[in-house]
């Protein structure tokens, strides 16, 4: 929108006409006294939140942090707490914009768009007071590349890694300093995403100080060695049982925030974590991923008095029905098409989402693409059309592809033991029946063996598919679920122009946007490789009196922006 002509008047302005010119002057002197003795109206303040004196925040998780070494965790929940605790060259806001932390400002990118130059704070220090240089990243990234964490793979796109996986180096040749504050990045191909990667746990920065005098194996397992850079630091560990933080005294990043203690409990009974909550122990529930017991969380969304508390956002997950493109009745991207097309406009979505969500607090129905609302490479509400219910189309369809049914005579959807995973394949089986009058078998079968032959093989007709976003970047879908030779995709798809289309979003700079994502999105869309299912929700279960917590599709929101109001 083009900016107007003419500006409007201000808040409050009226139009005086045609007043004597005494009058005019008494006017302007009683507005400049009112100015005076009230301040304009834009900088009154807001009256401060009244405080309460225990500034104690506390909830519970349902496993214990099972990694304090940012090299080598692989728990969602486990970045949730420690991201208070690390840092490193940029963090994400509650809006999952990524700002810098420990980097000043964006990276300087050479013309070929393989080396990046961080510039960094020189006023950062870690909790024990260590100040924070170059050579404590390149230590960082050099140790966590070489442990070989689930997460490792992420420095993939660094020139030198391979030998550094392999065991051949202990350095990552790509890495390099110019000065003590300014640390150079060096990769093996273009990769725009990098930069998002930058701020992920795997890159964080440990103390090499500390590792080295309290041993590589010993230094994350006391609080007095439990080094980070992060707002907030361990004080107090029973493993199993529980975890105490506190913010920390002359943090470089400028205000801690209000709270003054953090208490995590380990409790895996769900209906005691509620129990506890509602005497107060608890400030929330929902920190970490953790679920709410379902009868719980029934209770406070439909009872007028609670709901409030119950906030649901999106999780960042995605499911979905996967169709073989290889072998089976769906195979080729032409061939299988319209199969893979009626059965999709035979599902009720909705009707899916009342069978398996409880009342909407776990999931809701898919209707934006493969990648989960919340997140970049969102199509946007309702921008998959494959999923809109049609019984009659479906049907009429289905029968033109398949009229005498021998293509999909003794068809299976296969999903790994799991009660959801069994409870949707039987509403997706009853749905199939009634608006197609076709039988479809569930199999279900251990993990390990379905992952096994579904991402190796391309063994299972219909799957169960599903992916929970690593970071908001798109190509961490794409990558792993749909270009030639996927790790993940058990579909064993493949389309060169979805490749190329992919390949060359990754190259691109991140200021670049992901349009080239969202064709490719488009792409799948179009040709119905997929069948969208499911959205899921996490829940947070929040008193009146805790504000600033809650979470977005991958975090929870930093401790430094919670405080505990009077009650």
């Amino acid at each position: 929108m083009s900016e107007p002509a003419v500006s409007p008047p201000p808040p409050g302005f009226r139009l005086r006409r045609n007043l004597p010119a005494g009058a005019a002057v008494a006017v302007a002197l009683i507005g400049l006294l009112v100015v005076i003795l009230l301040g304009r109206p834009g900088n009154i303040q807001p009256a401060p939140e009244p405080l309460a004196a225990d500034q104690t925040f506390s909830f519970p998780i349902a496993q214990d942090v099972a990694d304090f070494d940012p090299a080598l965790i692989s728990s969602g929940a486990d970045v949730d707490i420690l991201r208070n605790v690390f840092s490193g060259l940029y963090r994400f806001d509650p809006k999952l914009r990524e700002v810098p932390d420990l980097a000043v400002g964006q990276p300087v990118v050479s013309a070929d768009g393989l080396t990046y130059t961080f510039h960094l704070r020189q006023d950062a220090r870690f909790s024990n007071g260590d100040p924070i240089t170059a050579d404590d990243f390149i230590y960082s990234w050099d140790r966590s590349a070489a442990k070989q964490g689930d997460y490792a793979g992420l420095f993939g796109v660094i020139a030198g890694y391979p030998d550094v996986a392999s065991g051949k180096a202990a350095h990552l040749s790509g890495l390099g300093k110019l000065d003590d504050y300014t640390l150079t990045v060096t990769l093996g191909r273009r990769a725009g995403y990098f930069l998002t990667e930058a701020g992920l746990w795997p890159l964080w920065v440990v103390d090499r100080r500390v590792i080295s005098s309290a041993g590589d194996a010993a230094w994350f397992s006391r609080p007095d060695t439990l080094i980070g850079s992060g707002p907030f630091r361990l004080t107090a560990r029973t493993p199993g049982q529980s975890m105490d933080f506190a913010p920390v005294a002359g943090w470089y990043g400028g205000k801690t925030g209000a709270l003054t203690r953090v208490h995590v409990e380990v409790m895996a009974d769900t209906a005691a974590q509620v129990a506890q909550y509602e005497s107060g122990v608890f400030s929330l529930i929902g920190f970490g991923r953790q679920p709410l017991a379902p009868a719980a969380a029934t209770r406070y969304t439909s009872d007028a008095k609670l709901k409030d508390q119950l906030s649901l956002v999106p999780a960042g997950t995605t499911f979905w029905i996967g169709f073989n493109l290889k072998s089976g009745p769906f195979a080729a991207v032409e061939g299988g098409r319209a199969g893979r097309r009626a059965f999709n406009e035979a599902i009720d979505r909705q009707a899916l989402a009342g069978a398996v969500c409880n009342q909407k607090t776990t999931c809701v129905a898919a209707t934006g693409g493969v990648v989960s609302k919340g997140l970049q490479g969102y199509l946007g509400d309702g921008a998959d059309y494959n999923v809109k219910f049609d019984a009659a189309t479906a049907k009429t369809e289905y029968q033109a592809w398949d009229p005498d049914g021998s293509k999909v005579k003794g068809l299976t959807y296969t999903y790994d033991t799991n009660a959801f995973n069994q409870a949707v394949c039987e509403n997706l089986a009853a749905q199939w029946k009634k608006n197609l009058a076709v039988t479809v078998g569930c199999v279900e079968v251990d993990r390990r063996t379905f992952f096994d032959q579904r991402n190796g093989a391309c063994a299972y007709p219909m799957f169960r598919q599903s992916w929970a976003a690593d970071y908001d970047h798109p190509q961490d879908w794409f990558d792993y679920l749909f270009v030639t030779g996927a790790s993940s995709s058990g579909s064993c798809y493949s389309n060169p122009n979805l490749d190329k289309e992919v390949s060359s979003a990754d190259a691109a700079l991140v200021t670049s946007g992901t349009a080239g994502y969202r064709v490719a999105g488009f792409m799948l869309v179009n040709d119905s490789i997929f069948g969208g299912l499911l959205y899921g929700v996490q829940q947070y279960l929040v008193h009146p009196y805790v504000k600033g917590a809650g979470g977005n599709a991958l975090y929870d929101n930093d401790w430094t922006g919670v405080r505990i109001l009077k009650h």
